[in-house]
């Protein structure tokens, strides 16, 4: 097949979807054209049957805010009719559904084009919902030919907001278990762990969604009973926030920034727990690849979470906010070295088991030819 993908190049779990869903399709013989305004943070190495096309937003003294809908659905436009699209398959709703719908209109029958569109998250829960958007992602999730979202829950809410007669499709996020998998590198851990001390990460883009501080919070409860480190990985709004937390509570010299990485498995492996206390989370594609890696997860009880993370079995969910809780989770784990190695086991077979990228993809690949068929 012929691919479009639509979706954001920087950091944030759609953007990473789409792009290890592009090389897996790539590496099975489809032709794969992205489509965006800049280049995607992991296509960022050479393969074969992949392709980019830069969208530019044309800039006039009369247009004074940005056309860039306008221009992706121009460019979409153009790449479908000289490279003969099949499908168009475009990540989080706000504004690519719309620009997807619109190049489809404009193609009409002379070049048709399926569209589908994928469901992120905050595109339906936060952004979708301003009375803004609202008409124009109901239309368009109506416009589209199939439509998917990442958790069951984020197919309830999408249904809930926009009409239960939508029929979406769950997919859930997957991962490489082969790239993300247990390797500890010496020197790395050598460095975390230099005076022995348990390793807790978080990794994310900072947003105040995210409640970086409450990891600082946990760190400091779980302090009060043994050693511990926190490693952030990742930069955003907030981060200046979190280190003058980390001041504030004296822990300032237990806590490491490591900004954004590009070597997530060897960090992840130096890991013995991983941290996501956030307030809003569609699925949670940071805590299946620290899975992935034999790294247990505490998290909040909040939207997708809960389906990835098996409570008592690969890590433990708790109540928004409630440090106390998820930092005598972490206590009780690190206290407990079989108790951590059954969790490190469990995680990592879930992980295997359930979102392995060989499973997943091929669930896009069946939606594909359903909709070409016309069967959806």
């Amino acid at each position: 097949m012929n691919i479009g993908m639509v979706c954001y190049p920087t950091y944030g779990g759609s953007g990473v979807v789409a792009t290890e869903l592009g090389h897996a399709l790539a590496q099975k013989g489809h032709s794969v054209h992205f489509i965006t305004y800049d280049l995607p943070m992991r296509l960022d190495r050479f393969q074969d049957n992949i392709y980019y096309h830069e969208v530019e937003t044309p800039r006039y003294p009369l247009l004074e805010f940005d056309l860039y809908p306008l221009a992706l659905a121009g460019k979409i436009v153009d790449v479908a009719r000289y490279e003969t699209l099949d499908i168009l398959h475009v990540h989080y709703a706000i504004p690519h559904a719309v620009s997807g719908y619109l190049a489809k209109e404009m193609l009409n029958h002379n070049n048709p084009l399926k569209l589908v569109t994928t469901l992120h998250g905050t595109d339906i829960t936060l952004v979708g919902l301003e009375p803004t958007f609202f008409p124009l992602v109901k239309f368009s999730l109506e416009r589209s030919d199939a439509i998917t979202a990442v958790s069951g829950f984020l197919q309830e809410k999408t249904n809930q907001s926009f009409g239960q007669d939508l029929r979406i499709d769950v997919i859930p996020n997957f991962v490489d278990t082969d790239y993300y998998k247990r390797e500890e590198c010496l020197p790395l851990v050598k460095r975390l762990k230099s005076h022995g001390e348990a390793v807790l990460m978080h990794t994310s883009n900072f947003r105040a969604v995210k409640r970086v501080q409450d990891c600082v919070r946990i760190l400091y409860e779980v302090r009060k009973k043994m050693p511990a480190r926190l490693v952030l990985i990742g930069d955003g709004p907030e981060r200046s926030d979190t280190e003058r937390l980390c001041r504030e509570l004296g822990v300032i010299e237990y806590v490491t920034f490591l900004g954004k990485q590009s070597a997530l498995p060897e960090l992840l492996s130096s890991a013995d727990i991983f941290l996501l206390p956030s307030q809003q989370e569609s699925f949670g594609l940071s805590a299946l690849e620290a899975m992935s890696c034999g790294v247990p997860v505490i998290g909040t009880n909040i939207g997708g979470l809960p389906e990835v993370v098996e409570h008592g079995e690969s890590g433990y969910v708790a109540e928004l906010g409630d440090i106390d809780r998820m930092a005598r989770y972490c206590t009780e784990l690190l206290s407990s070295p079989k108790k951590l190695a059954a969790f490190r086991e469990r995680a990592r077979l879930r992980a295997v088991e359930k979102f392995n990228i060989h499973q997943v993809v091929p669930m896009y690949e069946k939606l594909y030819n359903d909709v070409i068929a016309g069967r959806s």
